[in-house]
């Protein structure tokens, strides 16, 4: 793995633009990467919690000037060309595009309403493409830059309760795939994170059925890996250039090998997953 000697050699300078950067994992490659002494543009749409994680960075010896806090909803298209010519107006170029921001949810498949698959869809995946195509030429014109996409492990396996959210992070993984083929002729790069459990909040702001949020009480993160272990596989590889990256406790990762090799027995292992969470009390 990098030292932090080696990660900041990397990543001093480079324009790191991270959306969803006021909370959970966004939070955290923003405060590494300002630490590593890149120049970081903190989007998001809580300004509050932005400039929070902007104090935090300079507190923790960031410089000021090397921090910026766009405000920006994703799902707003129309906004992400003055978006872009702002983060141009400060630092001039873009190298690195974090497409962070997402959205969870979490019911059965029943209960969804089809706006919550739409809008599922639309925060992981289509707001993500979006602003790669609205950033993509000025990294052409530069001849270089790199492209990061939040998949999950729920991108790789099918998970009972996430007939929304899989489908979507399924989408990050193929849409990373087939950009990192097309861009490569352009000096772009792509890399996929592929997070499994990470102890964030992002699991009370999931979307139930109706579209309401989980909640603190029902959206606890357990087991897994804690956000600060979650940045240093993340910083370390993406140091050096990697084109996925596994964010996993060892019993994830096994599980995500497992379902390249054997797919049948992860297919069974879930279906009993499912047996057991949400049958086996309910009387059906």
């Amino acid at each position: 793995m990098g030292t932090r000697a080696d990660i900041s050699a990397v990543f001093a300078e480079k324009v790191v633009w991270i959306t969803g950067a006021s909370s959970g994992i966004g939070e955290g490659m923003a405060k590494a990467f300002a630490g590593a002494g890149a120049k970081v543009v903190l989007c998001g749409r809580n300004v509050d919690e932005l400039n929070r994680v902007r104090d935090e960075c300079v507190a923790a010896g960031a410089h000021e000037d090397y921090l910026m806090v766009l405000l920006l909803d994703v799902l707003d298209y129309d906004a992400m060309p003055a978006a872009l010519q702002a983060v141009l107006d400060e630092f001039s170029r873009v190298d690195i595009l974090i497409n962070n921001a997402g959205q969870g949810a979490r019911d059965r498949v029943l209960n969804l309403s089809m706006d919550v698959y739409r809008k599922t869809m639309e925060v992981n995946l289509f707001s993500a493409i979006a602003l790669t195509k609205k950033v993509l030429p000025v990294m052409m014109e530069q001849g270089s830059g790199r492209i990061v996409g939040l998949s999950s492990m729920a991108g790789k396996i099918g998970v009972h309760l996430r007939t929304a959210y899989c489908p979507a992070k399924h989408a990050v993984v193929g849409f990373c795939d087939a950009l990192r083929a097309e861009m490569a002729h352009y000096g772009i790069k792509v890399t996929t994170i592929v997070p499994g459990v990470v102890r964030t909040q992002s699991a009370a702001k999931a979307m139930t059925g109706n579209g309401e949020l989980l909640g603190p009480e029902k959206g606890v993160m357990v087991g897994g890996l804690s956000v600060d272990e979650a940045i240093e596989i993340i910083m370390s590889q993406l140091s050096e250039g990697a084109d996925e990256i596994i964010v996993a406790a060892e019993g994830e990762v096994q599980l995500m090998k497992q379902k390249r090799d054997d797919p049948v027995t992860v297919f069974r292992f879930m279906e009993a997953a499912a047996e057991e969470e949400i049958y086996s009390d309910s009387g059906e």
